[in-house]
C-alpha cells in the first residue's frame, strides 16, 4: 500500500469527479489525499509495532482443570510458550526439599516448557536449600505476603488477611518490603508486581507515586531481576513500565492463572506495541532439561 496504490486511486477519483465545479472538486480532492495520508500512516505503524518475536509466559499454574496436557494443546494452538510454576513455601503444596525431585520427573515429560520455583512468603529461603532452587529453571516471588510491624502476617490478595491502619504507612512498608525482598532474596523475577490489596486497587496511581515506582524499579536494575507484566491483574502500569524499560530493566510476560480460562497474553501484548519492546528487552532463563541440565 505505497506510492503506486495512493496515486492509482487519485486518477480513479479524478475520473470520477470530472465535471463538478472545479474549486470543489479541488477541496474534495484535499480532503481525501489528506484522509489517505492518514490512513497509510496508521496502517505503516501498525506494521511496525507488530511482535516480531516469540511470546513465552513464565507465569502459568496447573490449576483447577488445567492439566500438563493442556498446557501442551494451549500452548501449540496459541503459539505461547511456558514456563510451568509450581508453588513453593510453607502452607504450600511443595514445603520441603525432598518433594523437589517429584516435580523434576514430571517435568522431564514435558521438556518444552520451563519450570518455574515460585516461592512463596518470606520464609521459603529458610526452607528451601540452594541445592533445591537450582534443580528449577528459575524461581520468582512477589510482595504480596510479608509480616507488618505488627508482627501480623499480610496475604494482600484477601482483603480479610490484610491489615491496613493507615494506607500511606502500608503503602511505605509495602514499597520497603519489596525492595528488601528485591536486595536479598535469590530469585530472578519480581511477579505480580505493583500489586495491591482490594481496599487500595481502584487508586493506583495515587499510591503508586514516581518516588515509589524509582525505588522498586532501581532495586530490580542493582540486583539484575526481571520485571514481570502480568497479563492477569494488568500490572504494572504502563508509566511504571515507561520508567522501568528507561532505566534498563528487563521483563517477562506472565499470567498466574488460577484455573483454564485464559488466553492470549493480551495486556503484555499491548505493552510491547506501546513501548516498542524487542526480544533483547525480556528475561527469558535456561531451559535445563533441553540443555541435558
Amino acid at each position: 500500500m505505497g506510492e503506486g496504490w495512493d496515486g492509482g486511486f487519485i486518477v480513479y477519483l479524478e475520473h470520477h469527479f470530472d465535471g463538478i465545479n472545479k474549486p470543489i472538486e479541488i477541496e474534495i480532492m484535499k480532503t481525501v489525499k489528506f484522509l489517505l495520508i492518514i490512513v497509510i500512516t496508521t496502517l505503516s505503524m501498525s506494521c511496525n509495532n507488530s511482535i516480531e518475536f516469540p511470546i513465552t509466559d513464565l507465569h502459568i499454574h496447573l490449576k483447577g482443570n488445567f492439566t500438563l496436557d493442556d498446557a501442551v494443546k494451549k500452548s501449540a494452538e496459541e503459539k505461547i510458550n511456558y514456563g510451568i510454576a509450581f508453588n513453593c513455601g510453607y502452607k504450600f503444596p511443595i514445603h520441603s526439599d525432598s518433594q523437589i525431585d517429584s516435580v523434576v520427573q514430571l517435568m522431564k515429560n514435558y521438556p518444552q516448557f520451563y519450570m518455574a520455583m515460585q516461592a512463596e512468603g518470606r520464609e521459603w529461603v529458610d526452607i528451601f536449600s540452594k541445592e533445591s532452587r537450582d534443580k528449577f529453571d528459575y524461581v520468582f516471588t512477589d510482595g504480596m505476603t510479608f509480616t507488618d510491624a505488627n508482627g501480623r502476617r499480610n496475604r494482600i490478595w484477601i482483603k480479610e488477611e490484610t491489615w491496613i491502619d493507615n494506607e500511606e504507612e502500608f503503602m511505605d512498608y509495602l514499597v520497603n518490603t519489596i525492595v528488601k525482598i528485591l536486595n536479598e532474596e535469590p530469585i530472578n523475577i519480581y511477579v505480580n508486581p505493583t500489586f495491591l490489596p482490594e481496599q487500595m486497587a481502584g487508586r493506583y496511581d495515587l499510591f503508586w507515586t514516581e518516588e515509589r515506582m524509582d525505588k522498586v524499579i532501581n532495586a530490580a536494575r542493582e540486583n539484575n531481576i526481571a520485571i514481570e507484566i502480568n497479563n492477569r491483574y494488568r500490572i504494572p502500569s504502563y508509566e511504571f513500565l515507561k520508567r522501568a524499560k528507561k532505566a534498563g530493566v528487563r521483563f517477562t510476560i506472565g499470567t498466574n492463572n488460577m484455573n483454564e480460562n485464559f488466553s492470549g497474553a493480551e495486556y503484555a501484548r499491548e505493552i510491547i506495541g506501546k513501548l516498542n519492546l524487542k526480544e533483547d528487552d525480556f528475561y527469558l532463563p535456561v531451559n535445563r532439561r533441553q540443555n541435558g541440565l
